[in-house]
């Protein structure tokens, strides 16, 4: 018999299996804190269950529990990242940034990705397959307990698309933000797509007040779909109009991401063209300079073009601000650490499959 992910199971969920195993509705409060709250890596911390309980949980589930692999901390701003190994092998990474407003997190939706963006080192080598809920709140309570602090904000922005990954995605939400668990604000918690139109409409049904983040990084389709291969299928004005969607349905502000390449999409003119694109759209731009990956021959743009960007913006009446550069000296863009772990994998394995290489 197949054991059942306990960590993924909503609150109810856990009652109605907790029933059928003969046991009273009270133990699913105890279950669930012990999950949720105190984060525990095996049935047997859970201290005042009786023995039997414990004995059948074993029997019946597993704890989705990650190994840490590898943890780098920046000398520059204290960024740390991780590199965690699932129970099948897969790595992925998370990284921690503290901020004066609090420890954010930025966690992984997908082993791998598909999605093909070639500024983005996370997605060269393709998609491995989707994170269950339960590896996704890991990577929180990991760092969490590592990190010695409270986590108090999340950005599902590492590896992977999470619309790709839509039902798993809904799930942590509302595990994550459970009063009985870590209660993490679903305000203070950010998804990140690179647009992909029919998730965006289906979230904004969810009733789930987070903020929405859009991978824009071009003001037109040309541009874009020459950066982002998923522009061929939904196309901006597709995108922009579920945005507007989204906002109209949640009321929450939208975020545009926009990372500026040298001579690519970083020109006074395609900055007067974003603004007239994101007029009237309440939002936010974030721009971010970006993160050079060694396959692909980009190369961020120089301080005085990214200050002259944002000027066009302001001046326009767009909201935007220069992403502050976090954990640069530890591989801090999305992939790049998973990509370099794999690549020493490989050359300390020659021969082996893919399957053999941990991701």
């Amino acid at each position: 018999m197949e054991k059942t992910d306990i960590k993924s199971l909503s609150f109810p969920e856990l009652e109605g299996l907790l029933l059928e195993m003969g046991e009273k509705p009270y133990r699913a409060g105890q279950v669930f804190g012990w999950l949720h709250q105190k984060l525990v890596t095996d049935f047997g911390q859970m201290a005042n269950l009786p023995q039997r309980l414990r004995k059948g949980l074993e029997e019946n589930c597993f704890l989705a529990v990650l190994e840490t692999a590898e943890v780098k901390v920046s000398r520059i701003d204290n960024t740390c990242k991780y590199l965690f190994r699932l129970a099948d092998g897969n790595v992925i990474e998370s990284v921690r940034m503290q901020y004066h407003h609090g420890c954010s997190v930025c966690i992984s939706s997908q082993a791998g990705c598909r999605m093909g963006c070639r500024f983005c080192a996370s997605t060269l080598e393709g998609l491995e397959r989707n994170l269950t809920a339960s590896e996704m709140l890991e990577q929180v309570y990991r760092i969490q307990q590592q990190g010695g602090g409270r986590v108090s904000h999340i950005v599902i922005m590492g590896s992977g698309e999470p619309f790709d990954n839509y039902e798993n995605i809904v799930r942590f939400l509302r595990l994550v933000s459970d009063e009985r668990g870590l209660n993490i604000s679903l305000r203070n918690i950010t998804v990140s797509t690179c647009g992909i139109v029919p998730g965006i409409r289906r979230f904004a049904e969810e009733g789930l007040p987070v903020t929405l983040a859009l991978s824009l990084h071009a003001p037109n389709d040309k541009v874009r779909q020459k950066l982002m291969p998923v522009a061929k299928t939904y196309p901006l004005d597709e995108v922009l109009a579920a945005c507007r969607e989204y906002f109209e349905k949640t009321g929450r502000r939208l975020t545009f991401e926009y990372s500026l390449v040298k001579g690519v999409n970083d020109n006074p003119g395609e900055a007067a063209a974003l603004a007239r694109l994101l007029k009237g759209l309440h939002g936010h731009v974030n721009l971010i300079p970006v993160n050079p990956v060694r396959e692909r021959d980009f190369v961020r743009s120089d301080k005085r073009a990214i200050q002259e960007f944002k000027e066009i913006l302001e001046r326009a009446g767009i909201a935007v601000t220069i992403r502050r550069e976090m954990g640069r000296d530890i591989q801090g863009a999305c992939g790049q650490l998973r990509r370099s772990f794999l690549e020493k994998q490989a050359d300390r394995s020659p021969g082996l499959g893919k399957e053999n290489e941990g991701g």
